[in-house]
C-alpha cells in the first residue's frame, strides 16, 4: 500500500469514528429525552452498526491479520 493511500485510508478511519461517536451521543439524548420515535432511534443504531462494520473493514485494511 503506498504512503498516500495509507494516510487516506487513516483520515477514513478518523472520520467514520467521529461519525459512530456523535451518532451514540444522538442516540443516548434521545432515549434520554423519553418521547423519542422509536423508529428514529432504531435507524440511528443500524447506522452506527454499519459504521461500526466499515470501521472493522478499514482497520484490516491497514493491519491485516497475517498468520505465520
Amino acid at each position: 500500500m503506498k504512503p498516500v493511500d495509507d494516510t487516506y485510508v487513516r483520515e477514513l478511519l478518523v472520520r467514520l469514528k467521529a461519525e459512530h461517536r456523535d451518532l451514540d451521543v444522538e442516540i443516548i439524548a434521545l432515549e434520554a429525552a423519553g418521547g423519542a420515535d422509536i423508529f428514529t432511534i432504531r435507524r440511528l443504531k443500524k447506522r452506527k452498526l454499519a459504521l461500526k462494520d466499515q470501521m472493522i473493514a478499514v482497520e484490516d485494511q491497514l493491519f491485516p491479520d497475517i498468520i505465520a
